[in-house]
């Protein structure tokens, strides 16, 4: 006699279903969780797999217990104590991955897949359906519910933020720019190889030196980090531009970074729906961008701007901390001693990067108190943080207003979708200088040094030696095009299922004639269309189980009851057939060996799923010698 539990233990082949279901569920979210919890879950996937093709013995308990307890922990770690959006699809994973470990009986399988959020596909025990008519079936379902699915999709009313108030990740957990920028900052943020935004261009694409995306301006310095302007020099509104070409049009998709700001080329045209223009061309939404943002932009490659600059903003442009940076402070005087003009200064501190032995460095050396002379005297390696801060403070310490911008230079164009990617591996910083009668400029110190970095990406300025990802270094033919396909994929699905806002849905809607429709008749409407695609697959379920041809066991059963209806003895409502079977052998005692067996037959051929074309043969000959 066989154990319950050996009774509901997993064959291989369902062992593997279960598996294979597991990495559907959880292969969109390799992107997002933290590299080490996708190589622990896939481990664990493939020495389950093993185990079941070996028919070796599970892991004991007494190991999962330490292994959940490391998992956890280094979840916590990954993400902080606050438990959020991807800190909990993290832990899912490991769970998932501990789970299949123990992966035995059926119940280990259902809990697996019910944390799946996926269907249960093995209760199939008694293998009553071959494969070809589980796949038939399951298609089928999947045609019946898509009408209806689409009817949800396009009609629920949308709404913005989380769902259930489920807590989202904050900016710390986020990888992306900052208000602030000191050494360090920027060239820790490019070895990340995660997506800033992807941009669609509705014009001919920029060269690469025009890709500098406008983000944070940063005015302050207190020796070591400069941060941003605050709420009163973050005036609205920008300041009069000329522009000297007709703008670029494009679209851009942007990642949820939990702050302000949004991106432009620079130099922004005007301001998108729902944001501002500062004063000093920061692009600011109305609120800090928690979910995927989409909006239409134009910018200006040729462009004067700034000429009637705020005097006060002037006198900020060009505070120099004081007691700091004696050596830098010296050679600023030295600049402007030897410069007729401002302008002259500026191109003369250019020559000092260009002449002397200074390198681009994702790897820099640590700098001290004095970071400015620490790093045009001694170390000379840098990213382009370094150079965009030595040269604003040379700028202000020689009197030529100066500021730092953040944002990301270049992109990469994906060729599968026509679209571009910007990734955070391509933030960078660079400076602005106050001319006389030319306004604001932007002036780059880092193209001084590694003109590569501009014309062709950080991958073919950095050396081959320092880290960057794969996808950065693009070095891999057969990767990049792996790349690129999923990236293509993920973008559309992006744009069409997660970027369909509520914003869309309204505009979707009006075009259809419904003018600003509320969430009131949202759900008329939903439930209107829902009741007609239901009513029309009941109809056609209806027709075909109307034309549909009983089963031949069936149709035997009720040849069999009709005779005996005939000879008196009348089958009740709601009667079983062993029921049946034991009233009509009392009252046809001459029939009883025959009513026995022709019951027996079919309820083995009816209900146990027992028998085949033999047995209904036996039970057609019993039914016609009645």
């Amino acid at each position: 006699m066989t154990s319950r539990d050996d009774a509901s233990a997993l064959r291989s082949a369902e062992v593997y279903s279960v598996l294979g279901v597991l990495i559907a569920v959880l292969t969109p979210h390799v992107e997002r969780i933290p590299v080490w919890v996708s190589i622990a879950v896939a481990a664990a996937l493939i020495l389950r797999g093993w185990l079941a093709w070996r028919g070796a013995a599970l892991p004991r308990k007494w190991l999962l217990i330490p292994l959940t307890v490391l998992g956890t922990t280094g979840v916590v770690l990954s993400y902080g104590p606050r438990l959020g959006r991807d800190a909990s699809v993290a832990l899912l994973a490991i769970m998932l991955g501990l789970k299949v470990l123990e992966l035995k009986a059926l119940r280990d399988a259902t809990v697996a897949v019910c944390l799946g959020f996926f269907l249960v596909a093995f209760q199939d025990r008694s293998r009553t359906l071959a494969p070809q008519q589980a796949l038939r079936a399951a298609g089928t379902l999947m045609l019946q519910a898509a009408p209806l699915t689409i009817a949800l999709f396009l009609l629920f009313p949308r709404v913005q933020g989380p769902v259930f108030g489920f807590p989202q990740a904050t900016s710390a957990g986020v990888s992306g720019l900052t208000d602030s920028m000191s050494p360090g900052t920027l060239s820790r943020l490019s070895l990340s190889d995660e997506v800033a935004f992807r941009v669609r261009f509705r014009s001919p694409t920029p060269q690469p030196q025009s890709l500098y995306w406008r983000g944070p301006v940063l005015w302050d310095f207190d020796g070591r980090t400069w941060t941003g302007a605050d709420a009163g020099t973050a005036a609205t509104g920008g300041l009069d531009h000329q522009a000297n070409a007709t703008a670029v049009q494009y679209t851009v998709t942007l990642e949820p970074h939990y702050m302000r700001w949004v991106f432009a080329i620079d130099l922004p045209a005007g301001a998108p729906p729902d944001t501002v223009l500062t004063n000093d061309y920061q692009l600011l939404f109305s609120r800090p961008i928690r979910n995927r943002l989409r909006y239409d932009a134009s910018s200006h490659l040729d462009y004067r701007y700034g000429l009637d600059e705020q005097p006060e903003l002037l006198r900020r442009a060009l505070r120099v901390p004081r007691g700091y940076n004696p050596k830098s402070l010296q050679l600023a005087q030295q600049l402007r001693q030897r410069s007729a003009t401002d302008r002259d200064v500026v191109k003369n501190a250019l020559d000092v990067y260009r002449s002397q032995p200074f390198f681009y460095t994702l790897v820099p050396p640590e700098l001290g108190r004095d970071s400015v002379d620490e790093f045009l005297f001694v170390t000379r390696r840098g990213f382009c943080e370094h150079y965009a801060s030595s040269f604003a403070f040379l700028m202000r310490a020689a009197g030529v207003p100066a500021r730092i911008v953040t944002g990301y230079q270049g992109g990469e164009m994906n060729p599968l979708g026509d679209y571009m990617v910007v990734r955070q591996s391509e933030a960078h910083a660079w400076a602005e200088v106050w001319l006389r009668d030319e306004g604001w400029l932007r002036v780059d110190p880092t193209a001084a040094v590694s003109p590569a970095r501009i014309q062709a990406g950080i991958a073919a300025a950095v050396p081959a030696g320092e880290p960057l990802p794969l996808s950065v270094r693009g070095s891999w033919q057969l990767f990049n095009r792996i790349h690129f396909t999923w990236d293509a994929m993920a973008n559309f699905w992006n744009q069409w299922v997660l970027g369909y806002t509520p914003e869309r849905q309204t505009k979707l809607l009006s075009d259809a004639g419904l003018r600003t429709p509320s969430w009131q008749t949202l759900a008329i409407l939903l439930m209107c269309v829902a009741g007609a695609v239901v009513g029309v697959l009941a109809l056609l379920l209806l027709r075909q189980l109307l034309l549909a041809r009983p089963d031949p066991v069936v149709r035997l059963w009720r040849a069999f009851c009709r005779k005996l209806a005939r000879r008196g003895t009348q089958r009740r409502p709601g009667e079983g057939p062993r029921d049946f079977a034991r009233r009509a052998a009392a009252e046809q005692p001459a029939l009883e060996t025959t009513i026995g067996a022709i019951v027996e037959l079919y309820v083995c051929l009816r209900y146990a799923g027992q028998g085949g074309a033999a047995e209904t043969r036996r039970l057609r000959q019993l039914v016609g010698s009645l």
